[in-house]
This record gives structure tokens, C-alpha cells and sequence, in this order.
């Protein structure tokens, strides 16, 4: 499942590098023995640069922004001199570019968020469970050993490059699915060995934080109840005016009245089935964002989870379960359940969760599939398509789902 790209900006270089559709991320650079328990500080290098060039890469005009780059490079022992710096891909909360210099690839990642105590927590977390043998990409470290450069304000992460492709639950066998499963398990248990266990308190996104309509992450000791029905048939209808007024009308927006209208039914029927506050599975440190295009293959194996930002405390079989729910979807809109079933015994395996603690954790995700809508709230509120896509089989899953629920509970439990 190659990365798309957008392309938001124009490249700085007269040279162009076109990045390989199916090479997108960056690769774990070797790395020394850390301590498996320690917190590292934020420690942040800062580059003067001049105003209307803050951002090297987005912000300057092409002459000035080669030698911002070189800057940023100056502080890295052996990287070069910069060639090309070109957009792969624009996320919700970084940018990422590749880099080529006369010394090789790289993944230069823009923070969008600057949160520095967040970035140095996600990147001490990588340099950890890389130490630990996981498929991590942690960023390198320049002279003085800081990871996060600041440049104008911005926050900036390299990282070197990484041949690699992405693939989804359809391009994987049983015996691969069960490998994944074993994977996040093992995500899951090292990041208990290697993070605090009083987590702070900016380690969860509370709802209605900066990524409308993804699963919030819970602040720990948060009470962790179900998504308010009332609010979201509140929200069906502002979306359902919106649907019937966009203009050009097309098939996407027939399709969106429709699955709202089913949706409202739905909730109608199992309002009654809400997840208490005491429902929540076991709470611990998750990598939050685990999905196809957060996972680098080589060939059959993984060689890199990235994409730490939602790095945080929330229950962990729901991860597992939101996972599965993204590897394992058809177009079609259902489960691949013969390949749920060896992933989710590995993960149990991996972990020791118990099948009550997954079955919880299918039941609160079920319950907020039902009464999620971000693509259609990225369409219609923020007039942003790019999720519009992945609707149809997003939302078919949900009433597929709703009407398979025993079997879709006793796969991840059996």
C-alpha cells in the first residue's frame, strides 16, 4: 500500500528529486545502549535565521532557503551540503521532505505543533525501544546531542531515509497478521518498561483537541466514558444540511446523506448499549496512530513503525482493536476476520490481555465507530477531501460491524 503525496509546496532546488511512491519514511540509524528507564529532558538546538526565511523549507524565497537548510545540516557531523529539499507528504500535525545532500538521504520532519516537551518525549521513547530491538526510525542527534533543531520557531527533526512500502491487512498473510499482532503487543510492552509511570498530564488529547474527529487519547485517570449520543445526532444534522446543500452535487454526497440517515437509525436502536466510564480497558502508553501508513515494510518484514506525535496514555486493547479495524477492513466494508483471529491471539499472547479486556475494548470502539464522522466532517466543515477516499468502507464497516457484532467480538476474543 504505497504512500500518497501531496505536494503543498514547490521544491527549493532547481535540481527536482522525484521520492519513489513506495519510499517513504526515514531509516533507524544505528544506535548506542541507552538507559531503558530514563526520561530525557527537552533539549532543543536553536538556528538564528532571518525572519521571512524562519521556515528552510515553506516560508523563504529559493535563494535564501538552501542556505537555511545548511544551517540546520551545519549542526550534523557528515550530512553535507544540501541539493533538493521535496514535500512527500503533508500531515495533520508535521510536514515531512525529502532531503538529499551531497552526502546521502533524509527525512526532515517539521513539528507543526512545536510542543518541544512532546517531540523530545516521542523522540527519547524511539531511542529507547530502539535499544530495545524495535523497528523504530528514532532522528539523529547533532554535535551537541540534541535531536530537535529550532529554527524561527520551528521545530525541526532529521532523520536518515528509508527504502520501504507500505501494506495493508489484504497484502498480508495469516501468518504476517499474526506477526503484527506479536509486533504492537510488543510496542505495548516495552513502552510500559521504558516510559514513566506517572504520566504527564499533556500525555492524552482531550476530545475535541487539534485532530477533529480521530479518536481522542484519554489524559490518564480521565473517566472514559462513550461518546454522547445527543451530541451526535446533534451533529447528523448539521452535517445532513450540509451534505443536501453542497454544490456541485455528486454521487460522495448522495452516498454521505444516505449513511448519515443509517447512522441516526442505528443510534436510535442502540443508544441503550453506550459504554460507561468504568468499561475502559487497562490504560498505558500507546503509539496512537498505528495504521498502515504509520508501518514500513522491507519485504515481508517490518523495518519501521513512525509517526510517534500521538505517542500517550489511553487504553491499550482498544489500539489493538482501532489497529485492526484499519489493517483488516475490505473495500467492501467488512472484516477480514480469518486474519483478525491470529493477529488479535498474538497481541494477547504478546501482552497477557485477558479476552474480557478485548472484548471491552471491541465493544467502546464499536460504540465510537458508530458515532464517528470526521471524514465527513473534513469535507463539509473544513472543505478538506483528502479523507474522502476512505468514507465508503469506513462507513459500511460501521453497519457491518453493528450486524456482525458477535462475530467481530469473538474473533479478537477466542
Amino acid at each position: 500500500m504505497p504512500r500518497s503525496y501531496a505536494n503543498p509546496v514547490a521544491p527549493l532546488s532547481t535540481a527536482t528529486v522525484t521520492a519513489n511512491p513506495v519510499s517513504t519514511a526515514m531509516v533507524s540509524a544505528p544506535m548506542g545502549t541507552a538507559d531503558p528507564v530514563a526520561t530525557d529532558p527537552v533539549r532543543t538546538a536553536t538556528v538564528s535565521a532571518d525572519p521571512v526565511s524562519a521556515d528552510p523549507v515553506t516560508a523563504c524565497p529559493a535563494p535564501e532557503a538552501p542556505l537555511a537548510l545548511g544551517r540546520l545540516l551545519h549542526r550534523y557531523e557528515g550530512t553535507g551540503t544540501p541539493l533538493t529539499c521535496e514535500p512527500v507528504a503533508q500531515g495533520l500535525l508535521n510536514r515531512g521532505y525529502h532531503l538529499t545532500t551531497t552526502r546521502g538521504r533524509y527525512f526532515l520532519k517539521h513539528h507543526l505543533d512545536g510542543d518541544r516537551a512532546a517531540i523530545a518525549r516521542q523522540h527519547g521513547a524511539t531511542a529507547r525501544l530502539g535499544a530495545l530491538g524495535l523497528p523504530v526510525a528514532p532522528p539523529l542527534a547533532d554535535t551537541d546531542g540534541r535531536t530537535v533543531t529550532v529554527i524561527g520557531g520551528h521545530c525541526y527533526a532529521l532523520h536518515p531515509w528509508i527504502d520501504g512500502r507500505h501494506r495493508d491487512g489484504g497484502q498480508l498473510t495469516c501468518a504476517q497478521s499474526r506477526r503484527l499482532g506479536a509486533l504492537l503487543g510488543l510496542v505495548h510492552t516495552c513502552l510500559e518498561r521504558v516510559m514513566p509511570h506517572s504520566a504527564p498530564a499533556d500525555a492524552g488529547l482531550p476530545a475535541g483537541g487539534a485532530s477533529p474527529g480521530q479518536p481522542p487519547q484519554a489524559r490518564p485517570g480521565a473517566p472514559l466514558a462513550g461518546a454522547d449520543p445527543t451530541r451526535t445526532f446533534t451533529l447528523i444534522e448539521e452535517l445532513l444540511a450540509l451534505a443536501r446543500a453542497h454544490r456541485p452535487r455528486d454521487s460522495f454526497d448522495e452516498l454521505a446523506e444516505h449513511r448519515l440517515r443509517e447512522r441516526r437509525t442505528l443510534l436510535e436502536r442502540h443508544s441503550h448499549r453506550r459504554p460507561g466510564p468504568g468499561a475502559a480497558p487497562a490504560a498505558g502508553w500507546v503509539h496512537g496512530d498505528f495504521h498502515p501508513l504509520n508501518l514500513l515494510y522491507r519485504g515481508a518484514e517490518p523495518v519501521a513503525i513512525v509517526d510517534w506525535d500521538r505517542l500517550g496514555v489511553q487504553p491499550r486493547a482498544e489500539e489493538a482493536v482501532r489497529a485492526a479495524a484499519i489493517f483488516f477492513v475490505r473495500p467492501g466494508g467488512t472484516l477480514e476476520l480469518a486474519k483478525v483471529r491470529p493477529y488479535a491471539r498474538a497481541y494477547r499472547a504478546a501482552t497477557g490481555a485477558a479476552a474480557e479486556e478485548l472484548a471491552a475494548a471491541v465493544h467502546r470502539v464499536w460504540w465510537e465507530r458508530l458515532n464517528d464522522f470526521w471524514m465527513l466532517r473534513w469535507r463539509y466543515q473544513l472543505r478538506d477531501r483528502r479523507a474522502d477516499p476512505q468514507f465508503p468502507a469506513a462507513a459500511a464497516l460501521s453497519v457491518w460491524w453493528t450486524r456482525e457484532y458477535e462475530a467481530v467480538c469473538a474473533a479478537f476474543t477466542e
